[in-house]
């Protein structure tokens, strides 16, 4: 309760000196992706640069919310959202702990996914991968999705990958059910070649289905049946420092704290010397419970929420 939202009315930022005001600058707040249950933002930083970001809302029960990003993101993807609602969203740059610059946008989610639309039928299909329309071979043949893999899986999320070995593709769309079969929908960039979903529940099985998007219309489809880990069998990290030789070729610099909010934490890390695969971030919740979050090995920061 003492993090404030923005006000709603037209923000007047505290500045700081005359000298120094425009020297790192917000670009247009943008969206380039709804779906019923999550959003992707963008954003430019035309002048200069920021330390890290704070994007700031309101959920369905008007709690304010707010996700830490780091400085050299220029995209975001907010799940948990409800369908068809109205989202005020604000990202905040900040230099020195300091808010710089504050760019704001209304954003309206999709109405809920028809249940005979998002997640194609559980029986199993003669062939995974499959255009989700007929169409002309003139317009299928532009863009085409490779294999969707798990990379990683917890009790509480799974890592998947992909590739597009023709074409490209404008969007991505994740679409799955939840523990209590609900369809759940998370918007990917077209950047993207991975991504993490959180929030499952162990010892599950869960049927991916990812979608590659041109101009808002599903050209292909590619899906996965995984089941989540038994928290049981998660190990929980050593004490123990690994006496093997050649482990010492790929050290990890300090782990610190990026932004720490009400309901989430950013971390940032380094490798001074040389590369990990991935990484896992492991902690324990509030009721106790093991957890595991998977992260990409090119990655050096990694929001908690």
């Amino acid at each position: 309760e003492e993090l404030p939202p923005p006000s709603e009315e037209p923000e007047t930022e505290a500045t700081p000196s005359d000298a120094l005001p425009a020297r790192a600058v917000l670009g247009e707040l943008r969206v380039s992706s709804v779906t019923p249950n999550s959003v992707q933002l963008q954003w430019s930083v035309p002048e200069g640069s920021f330390d890290s970001f704070t994007l700031q809302y309101r959920d369905v029960q008007g709690q304010p919310q707010a996700l830490p990003i780091d400085g050299g993101s220029r995209s975001v993807t907010v799940p948990g959202l409800s369908p068809s609602r109205r989202y005020r969203f604000h990202l905040y740059g900040l230099q020195g702990g300091k808010r710089i610059d504050h760019v704001s946008t209304d954003i309206v989610t999709d109405a809920a996914v028809p249940e005979e639309l998002p997640v194609p039928s559980e029986e199993p299909q003669p062939e995974d991968h499959k255009p989700v329309q007929p169409q002309t071979e003139a317009d299928l043949g532009q863009a085409v999705l490779g294999e969707l893999r798990v990379s990683n899986v917890t009790p509480n999320s799974v890592q998947l990958q992909w590739s597009v070995p023709k074409g490209s593709f404008d969007s991505f769309t994740l679409q799955y059910r939840d523990a209590q079969g609900q369809p759940q929908a998370l918007a990917v960039d077209g950047g993207s070649r991975s991504v993490t979903v959180l929030g499952l529940s162990p010892s599950r099985r869960y049927r991916f289905h990812l979608y590659g998007l041109q101009d808002r219309k599903r050209i292909d489809r590619v899906s996965t049946d995984v089941v989540t880990a038994n928290p049981d069998d998660l190990p929980l990290p050593s004490t123990d420092t690994p006496s093997e030789g050649p482990l010492a070729q790929a050290v990890l610099g300090h782990l610190r704290v990026s932004s720490v909010t009400a309901d989430s934490v950013g971390l940032q890390w380094s490798v001074p010397e040389g590369s990990f695969d991935s990484f896992t971030l492991q902690y324990r919740d509030a009721q106790g419970q093991p957890q595991a979050l998977p992260i990409d090995g090119e990655s050096r920061s990694v929001t908690v929420p």
